[in-house]
């Protein structure tokens, strides 16, 4: 230590010995001159356990082309030393939360206007849906197995409308209906809006008041793409009531809550 502190002193105009006010508190000094205009800093510092002695000090040769006096560095503030609270779920991913993709769906109030088995395909009925549109949707939907003809037709349905069309055996279809099933995949029941419930209107999760905040539905494109559908499909289910919910958030429309005929605690899809 004292070597070097002669080397120091040798190669430097000027030497500060300073005694540090606290551990936590650095003191710097710089002197004039000496080094030829070429910036050098040597630093000598106690050990921690020394630094904590009064009989011991810190001792700065520094070198610098300019003049100054020395200074204490401000103590850091609370803002500086205060710790981010770590992010978790879906922030900590980088994931948007499914309570957005699920606004990004464009989920309606239908009405079955007409329904008939498909020519070309023993399991899927086609309908005609009034959504809202100008004409009826066509949509083909895999419930041979599960409904007959007079349970569908007339029947007040919830549709998925922003899904790709998809070409189904020769039929194009352009959404799908919403259903109840239960584990096995035996038992299947429509959703159906409550009494009261206009076709066209979109359905939302939550209060009554989340209406408000719901956002423009994505394209059938986005929604491929993203896979929005994927990643909202495996929070919806039925409750005790056989109530639909996202989560815990309530499937409805502007005249109540969307349920199913029975089911409860059924996947939806």
């Amino acid at each position: 230590m004292m070597a070097a502190a002669r080397m120091a002193f040798a190669s430097c105009g000027r030497v500060h010995l300073l005694l540090p006010s606290s551990p936590s508190t650095p003191i710097l000094a710089r002197t004039r001159g000496g080094c030829g205009g070429i910036a050098k800093s040597i630093s000598f510092l106690a050990s921690s356990s020394a630094a904590r002695s009064a009989k011991h000090a810190a001792l700065f040769c520094s070198c610098t082309s300019s003049s100054s006096d020395a200074f204490v560095a401000p103590p850091p503030t609370q803002s500086t030393v205060e710790e981010k609270k770590p992010a978790t779920g879906a922030e900590e991913k980088g994931e948007v939360p499914v309570g957005e993709l699920a606004g990004l769906l464009d989920i309606r109030v239908g009405r079955v206007v007409k329904a008939w088995l498909h020519p070309e395909a023993d399991s899927l009925y086609v309908e005609e849906v009034d959504v809202g549109e100008e004409q009826p949707r066509t949509i083909c939907s895999g419930l041979v197995k599960y409904l007959s003809l007079d349970q569908l037709q007339d029947s007040n349905v919830i549709v998925l409308a922003n899904l790709k069309p998809r070409n189904m055996r020769g039929i194009k279809s352009n959404g799908m209906l919403m259903c109840a099933s239960d584990a096995s995949h035996e038992t299947v029941q429509l959703l159906t809006p409550p009494e009261g419930s206009v076709p066209g209107e979109r359905v939302w999760f939550g209060s009554e008041d989340d209406k408000s905040l719901q956002s423009e539905p994505a394209t059938g494109n986005q929604v491929q793409k993203k896979k929005i559908w994927e990643s909202v499909q495996p929070h919806l289910k039925t409750t005790d009531n056989c109530i639909a919910v996202l989560g815990e958030h309530p499937m409805r429309t502007s005249a109540g809550k969307v349920f199913c005929k029975s089911l409860q605690g059924a996947g939806v899809s």
